[in-house]
């Protein structure tokens, strides 16, 4: 072997020792990460399909002669979602779920805590948006129709500034202040198409023209 050769050979082991090891520990991290992402996702996956068969055992609760949930099984099955899949999209809409039945039972105080559960802490605007509408729909059934207005301040996005604004006008007929309800209306009905504002929304501003004239 050459002087040239022997002093390459030189070379190279002084590179390996001083960076060979940093390169394994690095290589080994780096695949330890690929597989952890990986199976984190397929939790995520078998989370998510674990979930989604609760909230579908949660909607058949409806499949029954009479249509009426039984109260215990939804109530076992909303706790489930909480407990195991909390944060989850499939737990607020199990929430909004349980707040239906709660309403059709005449339950409202339960209705309205399962609601703001989702309204303090949304997974994603439109599960935000959903329950802030209901909630306020039930405060004002409560009586509570400021409140309701409250919940609907500030802007929203644009495909519920319809839905927003008439029913700022529902709870503003009921609290009497049927100018602020008449713009509130007329809001909706410009964010909406000609054809879809024919509609209910379109009666609730004749009968405020009828009550003025």
């Amino acid at each position: 072997m050459s002087r040239t050769e022997e002093e390459d050979l030189a070379v190279i082991k002084d590179w390996w020792q001083r960076n060979g090891m940093p390169l394994l520990t690095g290589g080994a991290l780096a695949l330890a990460l690929v597989f952890g992402w990986q199976s984190w996702q397929n939790y995520q996956v078998r989370q998510a399909q674990s979930a989604s068969l609760v909230y579908q055992q949660l909607l058949d609760t409806t499949l029954t002669p009479d249509g009426k949930p039984d109260a215990g099984k939804v109530a076992e099955l909303a706790k489930t979602l909480k407990s195991e899949f909390a944060g989850t999209h499939y737990a607020q809409y199990g929430s909004l779920f349980v707040a239906k039945v709660a309403v059709e039972a005449g339950k409202l105080d339960d209705a309205a805590a399962e609601l703001k559960s989702v309204v303090d802490k949304p997974v994603d605007a439109t599960l935000a948006e959903l329950a802030r509408q209901r909630l306020a729909r039930v405060l004002a059934a409560q009586n509570k129709a400021e409140e309701g207005l409250k919940l609907l301040e500030g802007s929203a996005d644009q495909a519920y500034v319809a839905s927003r604004e008439e029913l700022r006008g529902d709870l503003l007929v009921k609290l009497g202040r049927t100018d602020e309800a008449h713009a509130a209306y007329e809001k909706a009905k410009a964010a909406l198409s000609d054809d879809a504002a024919v509609g209910g929304l379109q009666l609730k501003l004749d009968d405020l023209a009828k009550g003025e004239a």
